[in-house]
């Protein structure tokens, strides 16, 4: 077999077995060797349509979806595991399975759906990152979106370092964000009592349509099918051993790393919808679902001038650490369900472009409050792409035959079917509410 058919059959060639894992070096070593995949994965969990759903769910009905947002990350936890585990096992990532089971039409409009999920994310960038620089730099929302276009540079620059420094910029990013929402916490002095109540679910959340379409949303902007795609094909970026006990290591110390960014990820959640909760709802300002009414009314209520502008900062990280998924994920369901390769800039331009254009109408048309409606309803638009992933990537990881004794135990696969279920009804009964 050539060489470039060799490459042509790998997940992300240009970062396929990049980090080299230290043999003979103390475990802490090995495992750090594993830890970054997992935050790359993350970022797509706290990105600005993050912001959005869950800032529209703390001002509106208080703390009582938090339990949402920790289903969410439990239900992101279970499938990520089970992306991991796939790709580590047959050396494959869920996107070129996809494909070699199922026809060439078929095989298309999975990629069009993956494609639509991974626009959905852009816009959510777009638009967090477009609010972002009209708050802390006063520029026009509709230059401001046109300059998000710059962030895909960014990362294609840092693509060009390899996957370590990327990785590290990741987490660096992801640290800003939380020191940014730890101080906000710290000047809203949430009650204790209030938290521990909303992380206990309740009947409410399917009986107000209101509620539950925020709560699809969460879910929507949580477990997003394209990471799906993704982490089975970054954790062959790190130098795995062919034999079954190097991969069974392998998949353990992936899951780690996932588990552990992931948890990350449910705090900084926590966080935005606890800080709408307690500075928002309690002083009845039940309908901040913009992010940028959120910042003008964060200073009169906090009584704080520094509080507004650290909202901003984070927002803007977190805009642009969230483009790493994207670029990423655009790559890996095109190579691998089309089986076509384009260059990493000019796919990366594309998607972005046809991110900006939808953002840009809207601010013309119809300005900020447009713009919010857009980036909930994209949220919502990511949870409907939900089971074209999630039902293959449990059909994949369950297949004896792929992946032989390094299949999942079959509590994992069960849970990993319950939260496909749930999902499914989920999206189930927001249609209903809909029509």
């Amino acid at each position: 077999m050539s060489t470039e058919t060799e490459s042509a059959q790998l997940s992300l060639a240009e970062l396929h077995g990049s980090v080299r894992i230290p043999a003979g070096a103390p475990r802490w070593r090995r495992v750090m060797a594993f830890v970054g995949p997992g935050y790359i994965i993350a970022v797509g969990y706290m990105d600005p349509g993050n912001w959005a759903t869950d800032l529209a769910a703390g001002s509106s009905y208080g703390y009582k979806l938090l339990s949402v947002v920790l289903m969410a990350s439990l239900m992101a936890m279970v499938l990520q595991a089970l992306s991991a585990w796939l790709g580590i096992s047959t050396g494959r990532d869920l996107a070129q399975l996809s494909r070699d089971s199922v026809s060439k039409p078929v095989a298309f409009v999975l990629w069009l759906g993956a494609e639509s999920a991974i626009i959905g994310c852009d816009v959510a960038e777009v638009i967090g990152g477009a609010i972002a620089l009209n708050l802390l730099f006063g520029l026009p929302l509709l230059i401001a979106a046109a300059l998000t276009i710059f962030d895909a540079f960014v990362v294609l620059l840092l693509l060009k370092r390899g996957m370590r420094l990327l990785e590290a910029a990741v987490m660096g990013l992801i640290g800003l964000i939380s020191v940014s929402l730890l101080t906000e916490i710290i000047l809203a002095r949430p009650a204790l009592a209030p938290i521990a109540a909303g992380l206990l679910p309740h009947a409410e959340l399917i009986a107000n349509s209101g509620m539950l379409y925020i709560g699809v949303g969460i879910i929507g902007a949580t477990v997003m099918p394209h990471n799906l795609y993704l982490h089975s094909a970054l954790v062959q970026s790190r130098e795995i051993g062919a034999s079954v006990k190097a991969r069974q290591r392998a998949i353990w110390w992936a899951l780690l790393d996932s588990c552990v960014a992931l948890t990350f990820a449910f705090f900084v959640n926590a966080a935005i919808l606890v800080m709408a909760a307690s500075v928002f709802n309690a002083h009845g300002q039940t309908q901040v679902q913009d992010l940028g009414g959120a910042f003008a009314l964060l200073a009169p209520i906090l009584g704080s001038h520094f509080a507004p502008f650290v909202f901003g900062v984070a927002l803007l990280a977190s805009g642009l650490n969230a483009t790493v998924t994207g670029t990423l994920a655009g790559q890996v369901v095109m190579e691998g369900l089309l089986k076509l390769r384009m260059p990493v800039a000019a796919r990366r331009m594309l998607t972005r472009g046809l991110a900006v254009l939808p953002v840009m109408v809207v601010i013309a048309v119809a300005g900020r409050a447009g713009v919010n409606h857009l980036l909930v309803l994209s949220q919502v638009v990511l949870s409907l792409q939900l089971p074209f992933a999630m039902v293959p990537l449990i059909l994949f990881a369950g297949s004896s035959k792929l992946l032989g004794a390094l299949r999942p135990p079959v509590w994992l696969l069960g849970v990993g079917w319950a939260v496909t279920v749930l999902i499914l009804v989920f999206d189930a009964a927001l249609l209903c509410s809909m029509i």
